[in-house]
């Protein structure tokens, strides 16, 4: 049976299966899509360019980070460096898909990476688990990942259009935090080493919070990450002793 499934795979159907696999995930995207478009002239932005974040950076978490830092007089090198620390997990997302990409020439790898967003990769790393190194298998990446771009300009541009109409007492500023919280409280509670990560980076962030430039957000990021994986080894060592 699985021989008559590859059989039947086309580009066409891949395609399809990424944009029906992502489908549920927009109940999220865009809502948080939404939300950044209000914020970003309400932190000095022109809509043009609160548009163009989207357009250009695509990624929530950075782009939000961005805007804050940026409309507080942070430097801007502390601010690159921020949204760099930040987007370091697609670096592990591109490491573990690169298998079932390697034979793509450039002019593929360049979208498909451009593409590869956390929603894009959870549902494209299952199928490609699944299918092995099948010949249309980028599609499915690709279809995923179009309709999570195309989510995240409409929503943002609507948050854009629509933003003034919004009373100032939902204070949507505070939606941020939430946000972040509903995206990482499920993967803190499944391992000890994301539990950790979080606390050791938020006490940093309390205790370095009044560093000048905003250098807090680094150093909380930076610190909670060498928790992360220093707890992360520690755990794997009985593992290695035994073989």
């Amino acid at each position: 049976m699985g021989e008559a499934r590859r059989m039947n795979v086309s580009k066409r159907s891949e395609f399809y299966l990424g944009v029906r696999a992502v489908a549920p995930i927009l109940i999220g995207v865009i809502p948080f899509g939404f939300t950044f478009g209000v914020l970003g002239p309400e932190y000095g932005f022109t809509p043009i360019q609160t548009f163009l974040m989207s357009s250009i950076i695509f990624a929530g978490a950075s782009q939000i980070a961005f805007i804050q830092l940026a409309s507080t007089g942070t430097a801007p090198l502390v601010t690159v460096l921020s949204v760099g620390v930040i987007n370091l997990r697609h670096v592990l997302y591109s490491a573990a898909i690169s298998k079932y990409l390697a034979q793509l020439p450039v002019k593929w790898k360049i979208p498909l990476g451009y593409l590869l967003t956390d929603q894009a990769f959870a549902v494209t790393i299952k199928h490609m688990e699944k299918e092995g190194e099948s010949e249309f298998v980028h599609y499915y990446l690709l279809g995923s990942g179009i309709t999570l771009w195309l989510s995240w300009q409409t929503s943002t541009f609507m948050g854009i259009l629509l933003g003034k109409t919004i009373p100032e007492e939902l204070n949507l500023g505070f939606a941020i935090p939430l946000l972040f919280l509903s995206l990482i409280a499920p993967e803190i509670v499944k391992h000890k080493s994301h539990a950790l990560s979080a606390l050791s980076a938020g006490a940093a962030a309390v205790i370095f919070y009044d560093l000048p430039l905003n250098l807090w957000v680094i150093f909380s990021a930076c610190i909670g990450l060498a928790v992360g994986m220093m707890v992360n080894r520690i755990s794997s060592d009985p593992g290695d002793r035994k073989r």
